[in-house]
């Protein structure tokens, strides 16, 4: 029974994400305002609108005010699907690193005290501290904590850099992936509208893979550890 409500909680994201974009007029005023406004803003730099779209991304994953998948979303329609993604992927993981040196050896006790404060930020740090290529992994597939925090826990904890780097690496590849063409098709809505329920369908299904590993690894190691 706990099996199936954890499997249904990505699904019923999907379904309210969808529904959302498809027909609310908050989501019609997303797929036609904020990217295509933000990809104008882009334009407006002209031969420095690749820094200005590499910038966005790299404050984007330090300050996560606006939704990662718009400035994506803009890159794509500015610099094309390849390019956009290019920057999106590229910078995010290099503002990851940046943000886990810092947290390391600039502000590690800043950044501790901070975020001593959050209950779920504390029980994930511990679970670095014993995990951490495979929670730091989890954590990019699974959008439960804001990839922020990660960056900065795993810089608090005794996680290496190496481990930290190729989790990241590897679980942003996919999300950034889907989040380039979503933010993409917004736009492009009319054009796209069967790609992007794809995508949409994609996304969820890889939310299920990530909650499925997330049992087995954890069955795994209570397997292994009995009281």
């Amino acid at each position: 029974m706990l099996h199936r409500l954890k499997l249904s909680i990505p699904l019923a994201l999907f379904a309210a994400v969808a529904y959302f974009v498809l027909f609310t007029k908050s989501g019609q005023e997303l797929r036609h305002g904020d990217v295509e406004q933000l990809a104008d803003v882009l334009h407006s730099f002209g031969i420095f609108a690749v820094l200005a779209g590499m910038l966005a991304i790299f404050f984007q994953t330090w300050f996560p005010f606006i939704p990662f998948v718009l400035i994506a979303g803009a890159n794509a329609y500015v610099f094309g699907l390849s390019g956009g993604f290019a920057i999106n992927y590229g910078v995010s993981c290099a503002a990851a690193a940046s943000a886990f040196f810092i947290a390391r050896y600039v502000a590690h006790d800043f950044v501790e005290s901070k975020l001593e404060k959050y209950e779920t930020v504390r029980t994930f740090n511990r679970k670095l501290e014993q995990h951490g290529f495979m929670y730091t992994l989890l954590g990019r597939l699974i959008p439960v904590i804001p990839s922020s925090l990660i960056n900065l826990a795993a810089g608090v904890s005794k996680m290496r850099f190496r481990s930290f780097f190729i989790a990241t690496v590897i679980g942003k590849l996919p999300i950034v992936l889907l989040e380039t063409f979503i933010g993409h098709d917004l736009i492009r809505f009319k054009e796209h509208k069967g790609r992007l329920m794809i995508v949409l369908l994609l996304f969820a299904a890889l939310l299920l893979i990530g909650h499925w590993m997330k049992s087995r690894w954890e069955q795994a190691r209570d397997n292994s550890n009995p009281k």
